[in-house]
């Protein structure tokens, strides 16, 4: 395997669901790269203005981070969270330089390992969703390695990295969630 630079990563998820992927991830890149993602309890959001909540995940994690991964179980895609860090990620500010963007499928979503033209897109985070689309998307989403997992994602991570300043811009204009999407998640995008 090519070395490949140790990039600042910051890792998107829904922590009920998939924290076990977390930590997997955390494990196996080890000192490959550094963590730069929200632990439950990182952010005590009870009380909090919306606008400080976001504040806090941009400007305490994602602030310094050059590419975020978004790990895609079941129910992500209703997750204001992730919503909000996809959106703090593609921004390109004086004090927050936009990540590069990819997607993890998980092997408990139900498009697991099936083809892309076979995904339902309403089991994607809406904004991760609009940035896949394309001949040179913005981000890209893959299926979940069952082994290797440094050894696969690693060279990804590094291509997003460098996928992140290039044309075309990433796609952000979407309203942001204010809560997170209601309905059965494991059947798809209810409104």
């Amino acid at each position: 395997m090519n070395e490949v630079p140790r990039h600042k990563v910051f890792i998107s998820y829904y922590h009920e669901d998939d924290q076990e992927y977390k930590n997997r991830l955390v494990d196996a890149l080890d000192s490959k790269f550094v963590d730069k993602s929200v632990s439950q309890g990182d952010i005590h959001d009870e009380g909090l203005p919306l606008d400080e909540i976001r504040r806090r995940i941009r400007d305490d994690h994602i602030a310094d981070a050059t590419v975020t991964i978004v790990l895609i179980g079941p129910c992500t895609w209703q997750r204001k969270h992730v919503d909000w860090e996809i959106s703090a990620s593609i921004i390109k500010r004086r004090n927050n330089l936009r990540c590069g963007l990819l997607g993890l499928l998980l092997p408990t979503h139900p498009d697991y390992q099936k083809n892309e033209q076979n995904r339902n897109p309403r089991l994607i985070p809406p904004r991760l969703a609009r940035n896949i689309k394309g001949k040179n998307p913005f981000a890209v989403i893959y299926d979940w390695p069952n082994n290797r997992l440094a050894r696969k994602v690693l060279p990804k991570i590094h291509t997003a990295f460098l996928r992140r300043n290039k044309d075309p811009s990433p796609n952000n204009r979407y309203t942001l969630f204010a809560d997170n999407r209601r309905g059965n998640c494991r059947r798809g995008w209810q409104n």
